[in-house]
């Protein structure tokens, strides 16, 4: 073939029907299922196929696109409904959603009105901080963040093609983009089988990770008038494909493998889909999503996708509950389908109304009427949250007697009674271990270089203390520190987020970086051994050391002596979350729920010659519970770690083991 044949822009029903099955199953799976679909893929290579047609249309009949006004058309289609549902969602997340969750909101609300949900969603993702943050009620912006940077720069890409066909190759312009295209989805598909495998969290929210979806939807378009086959296979193909789309989230779990090559069953659903169209029959799926039904949902289908999410998270949390029930369920699909129906009837459609060219004076002051309020709605929650979560208590009002922390049990200091309790001490502004402020002083998620800090006395020690693992190992910071100064110690930090000192992988729980990491760690630790290296000794509730913690400190055993210390208890909910729904007494659990009966290392065979054990699971329960709040001091930052203020408040029966592991020196 010399070119491309032409494929000229029309309005095609079952491209709606297909937005209908992807809203629905999106809805259906988050409300019901509690999983994720895949039709967000279905969303994306529609679009991809759309706007490339569009975008090609104008560029061959004018030769050119006017950008300015482009991107200017784009905002009259996608903001109206956007910054309406943010709007609403801004005010009924102030009422209904926990105080503790309000930052987080505020900054997805402010990433989702600019169009960077995605990243900031990666970026946590792989933060082993923000790995806790529970859902917000935009959370499922980060698909439209995706595509609305799909939409700003296919046209840039477009428009490079056609440079490149009229000045450079001299070749015709489709022939010239589906190149380019066939190029993009080649290293987009290749890059995100890669980042899938090594970091799936992160390529699940990336741009570049999907770009090959979108670049599908392009080549589609331009190759759809060579697809031909006949009546029947056109019907079977069409009925597959609504299938494929239908039933990927029961195949494959989404969530967790995502968007690599297994994408690509979803994506090739919407391609069956498109081509048993060009030649349908009585029979074919396209009868069914052409039809009037479909075609009204898909007019609001785009609605109806932003309303669910934040009215189900909101249901959530005004009842209390992370269940509901099939007519609840309804009533949500039900209220995002009315004010989806209610919202483009009153904002959107009076917008869209408007021309861009002879209408910009308007647009340009609609547009900003929409997005001010939000923006400054936010920017005031945040103000006030900042003032609401500051530390309220003054210097003069902290007390041993009103907040003893765990003193209350290792010092029978019984605290003040009407005392709200509290998570961070005066002068203060972080629940987090104070090494947390310094990001060269620990590894992150990513990273598999080993960078360490020394805290303490760092000039002419008496004993030097490595501190060796993960978070859990790294909230006993807060004591350490106090203990260095009171024995002219060193405290040495080699700390990596979501790594566990081992030589064992735990069945893949410990990522490749975390594997090298401990690799690595174990020569500066032998060419400058520490008196002391802290580390945990078990995981959770274990009853034994893991076989990968006793290979790791047998490395250990003519250098120094290992200070194993027993896991804190792991509490059954975000105690932060809890506390502010619940009482102290519902948010305890029965010791033996979280604890083992046995000490690990008396149940556990072959332990190094060279190790020190520490348990302080009396500094977190008593005989029967484990408590949420100790001593008018909160013990947990989420639902296991520490938070630095409880550490802290364990300094005195920490020294004494310290003081007894360095006795024999």
């Amino acid at each position: 073939m010399s070119d491309l044949r032409i494929m000229e822009k029309r309005f095609r029903p079952e491209l709606e029907g297909i937005r209908v099955v992807a809203a629905m199953l999106v809805a259906i799976y988050h409300i019901w299922i509690g999983s994720v679909s895949g039709g967000v893929d279905v969303f994306f290579i529609v679009s991809g196929y759309l706007i490339t047609l569009s975008l090609l249309t104008k560029l061959e009949r004018r030769g050119r696109v006017n950008y300015f006004e482009y991107i200017l058309g784009l905002m009259k289609r996608l903001f109206p409904l956007v910054f309406v549902v943010l709007f609403f969602t801004t005010i009924f997340s102030f009422f209904i959603m926990p105080h503790v969750q309000y930052k987080q909101i505020i900054s997805e609300i402010i990433a989702s009105g600019l169009y960077f949900e995605n990243w900031l969603l990666a970026h946590n993702a792989v933060d082993y901080l923000a790995q806790n943050n529970e859902a917000s009620p935009l959370q499922h912006f980060w698909a439209l963040s995706l595509q609305g940077q799909f939409y700003i720069t296919w046209p840039l890409i477009i428009f490079f093609a056609y440079l490149l066909a009229k000045k450079v190759w001299k070749t015709p312009i489709r022939k010239t983009l589906l190149g380019v295209l066939i190029t993009i989805f080649i290293l987009s598909l290749c890059y995100s089988v890669y980042i899938t495998k090594v970091n799936q969290p992160w390529a699940y929210f990336n741009t570049f990770a999907r770009a090959w979806e979108f670049s599908l939807g392009g080549i589609l378009a331009l190759l759809l008038p060579y697809l031909k086959c006949n009546t029947y296979v056109s019907t079977c193909i069409g009925w597959i494909g609504l299938a494929i789309i239908s039933f990927t989230g029961l195949l494959l779990p989404v969530s967790n493998v995502f968007p690599g090559y297994v994408a690509l069953l979803p994506t090739a659903g919407v391609i069956l889909v498109i081509v048993s169209a060009e030649n349908n029959s009585i029979f074919g799926v396209a009868r069914l999503l052409g039809s009037k039904f479909f075609q009204f949902f898909g007019s609001i289908s785009y609605g109806f996708y932003l309303w669910h999410w934040p009215l189900l998270i909101l249901y959530f949390n005004y009842t209390n509950s992370n269940q509901i029930s099939f007519l609840h369920g309804l009533f949500i699909m039900l209220l995002a389908f009315g004010s989806s129906f209610l919202s483009i009837q009153l904002v959107e459609k009076p917008i869209r109304r408007m021309d861009v060219k002879g209408s910009k004076s308007k647009l340009y002051k609609v547009l900003p009427a929409l997005m001010i309020p939000v923006f400054l709605l936010n920017v005031m929650w945040w103000v006030y949250s900042s003032t609401q979560t500051t530390q309220t208590v003054s210097a003069e009002e902290y007390t041993i007697e009103k907040y003893p922390g765990a003193r209350a049990f290792s010092e029978n200091i019984t605290p003040d009674e009407d005392v709200d309790p509290i998570a961070i001490e005066p002068g203060n502004t972080t629940v987090l271990p104070a090494f947390y402020a310094e990001k060269d002083c620990y590894s992150d998620l990513e990273e598999n270089v080993v960078s360490y800090c020394s805290y303490g006395v760092t000039d002419n020690p008496d004993y030097t203390i490595a501190l060796v693992g993960g978070s859990h190992s790294g909230h006993w910071f807060p004591p350490l520190a106090e203990i260095a100064q009171n024995l002219n110690i060193q405290i040495d930090l080699y700390n990596k987020d979501g790594c566990r000192f081992t030589a064992d992988d735990f069945d893949g729980a410990m990522s490749d970086t975390c594997m090298k990491w401990n690799e690595e760690v174990i020569e500066p630790l032998k060419d400058n051994p520490p008196d002391l290296l802290f580390t945990t000794a078990n995981v959770n509730s274990g009853s034994t050391i893991p076989e990968g913690y006793l290979k790791q400190w047998e490395k250990f055993e003519s250098v120094t002596t290992i200070f194993a210390i027993r896991d804190n208890p792991r509490m059954k909910e975000k105690i932060p979350l809890c506390l502010e729904e619940k009482s102290i007494e519902e948010c305890s659990v029965p010791r033996k729920d979280v604890l083992s009966d046995s000490i690990p290392w008396e149940n556990t065979d072959n332990i190094p010659g060279n190790v020190y054990f520490a348990d302080l699971s009396d500094q977190f329960c008593d005989d029967d519970t484990c408590y949420p709040v100790i001593g008018n001091v909160v013990v947990y930052k989420d639902q296991h770690h520490i938070t630095a203020l409880y550490a802290k408040s364990m300094t005195n029966v920490l020294e004494t083991y310290i003081r007894e592991a360095l006795g024999g020196k």
